[in-house]
């Protein structure tokens, strides 16, 4: 009997305390234990809450924005305005592109009328000077001469007069320098004619005329120009030699 006693009490301290309170132990800590990692989370849980709601109302934040500047409806009346101005500038501008490309068109239409044939009259004023140089050896009583030369003459001298009012009609004039003031313009000087009867820069000898074509000079005109001299001069010279 004190034998199995002894078993039955060694038994009963080796099983574990099934009692109220050891439940309720093993259950506290295994609560606990639960407990404290279910509140593990807690911080992490909450900055991840924290920045979620940070992102929710950032976005709410831009979709308000966003629809900020949809909700505000343009003025449809406003918008027709600008774009009849700009299309209204836009009409503008071409139609004074037009006009100063038609004027310009009608500026170089009207050189080419007046001036297109100047390569042509440039050559032709040579022609000119030899038939000029023809009538002028002509003698002037031409009732002397033979009939055949008479009428040669004659010829020359009306084809002269015809070609003078041709080339007048197209513009082309003789520049007649004889006894004008000089003009660098028109004239060329070769030499220089020593007077005391007209001062000086006065044409007087013309060697080869010039011409000109409407404005423009086709050729200048080859002359002496006057040189002023001084009487003291002359006479102290004259003084000299007689001496």
């Amino acid at each position: 009997m004190t034998n199995e006693k002894s078993i039955n009490i060694e038994k009963s301290q080796d099983l574990p305390i099934e009692n109220g309170k050891g439940r309720d132990s093993s259950n506290s800590g295994e609560q606990g234990v639960s407990d404290q990692a279910t509140s593990g989370d807690g911080p992490e849980q909450h900055i991840e809450n924290a920045a979620t709601d940070g992102l929710a109302s950032d976005d709410v934040n831009s979709g308000a924005s966003g629809t900020a500047p949809a909700n505000e409806v343009e003025d449809p009346l406003l918008a027709m305005t600008a774009e009849r101005d700009e299309l209204k500038d836009q009409l503008l501008r071409a139609m004074a592109d037009t006009e100063n490309m038609r004027r310009r068109g009608e500026r170089e239409a009207a050189n080419v009328r007046k001036y297109g044939h100047t390569p042509f009259a440039r050559d032709l004023v040579g022609a000119i000077d030899n038939l000029a140089r023809a009538v002028d050896s002509a003698p002037d009583n031409l009732e002397i001469l033979d009939e055949t030369i008479k009428s040669l003459i004659t010829g020359i001298q009306l084809s002269w007069t015809e070609l003078q009012s041709v080339i007048e009609k197209h513009g082309i004039k003789r520049v007649e320098p004889l006894g004008e003031k000089f003009d660098y313009n028109l004239h060329q000087a070769m030499f220089e004619v020593p007077t005391l009867d007209q001062p000086s820069g006065v044409v007087l000898e013309v060697v080869q005329h010039g011409y000109v074509l409407h404005d423009r000079l086709l050729r200048p005109a080859m002359v002496g120009v006057s040189k002023a001299s001084e009487p003291n001069g002359n006479d102290n010279d004259q003084a000299k030699k007689d001496s």
